[in-house]
């Protein structure tokens, strides 16, 4: 049986993900890998721990907060900048297409790269991601772009001398699809986070809770905080 490692955020994309990657390979041929880059809390990386206890899976932690000193994203303990609260379209309009300030600079390119040195190290044959079409809409995150994952992909596959192959599950697909797929698999979307504030309930406003909030709506689904 093939392994696989999947980039664990402990939110509705990652978490979908590794239910995936799980139901096709089984509990002990998957590990989780999550990762602190110096995120303004620790929610995301709390809820990562509930869900791989919950399905059973191996979780590695990274700390690779140093890397993002010099960045002023509004995601990052150390920034001066306020995270928005309004959707990415809005935020797009205000910045004329710009990357969004909750964009970690090249964060799936660093994430992708350390995952495939330990996929390889662990005999992995695939890498899951949860990067999908809403998120790239715009240039709002240029590194979950299709664009992206086509060139990440050739790099992993062929520095790994061609042991090592990126699935991105959901690169055309838009968060509705994701939270369909994750229903048919029964997921616990009760133990994701998803809001970039660190509140003890999500905030509601910032552009990945309005996301959210809309994909489960889409799906029938009104969450009740």
């Amino acid at each position: 049986m093939k392994k696989a490692i999947v980039l664990f955020s402990g939110g509705v994309d990652s978490t979908t993900c590794l239910a995936l990657a799980t139901e096709r390979f089984g509990k002990d041929n998957v590990t989780a890998l999550s990762v602190s880059y110096g995120q303004k809390h620790t929610k995301e990386l709390e809820a990562a721990r509930k869900i791989a206890e919950y399905y059973g899976v191996k979780q590695i932690e990274i700390d690779l907060s140093k890397i993002f000193e010099s960045s002023n994203c509004s995601l990052l303990k150390h920034s001066t900048a306020e995270i928005p609260h309004s959707s990415y379209a809005d935020q797009q309009k205000d910045s004329e297409n710009q990357p969004v300030s909750t964009y970690v600079p090249f964060r799936n390119g660093l994430f992708i790269a350390c995952a495939a040195s330990i996929a390889i190290a662990n005999d992995c044959s695939y890498l899951y991601y949860g990067a999908h079409r809403d998120d790239s809409a715009g240039n709002a995150y240029p590194d979950c772009s299709e664009e992206f994952n086509t060139a990440m992909n050739t790099a992993v596959f062929e520095g790994s001398g061609k042991q090592l192959e990126i699935i991105a599950p959901f690169i055309d697909k838009s968060k509705k699809d994701i939270v369909a797929v994750g229903l048919s698999l029964n997921v616990p979307y009760k133990l994701t986070w998803s809001c970039y504030e660190g509140g003890s309930t999500p905030c509601g406003k910032c552009g990945t809770c309005i996301d959210r909030k809309k994909a489960f709506e889409a799906n029938g689904i009104q969450e009740d905080y």
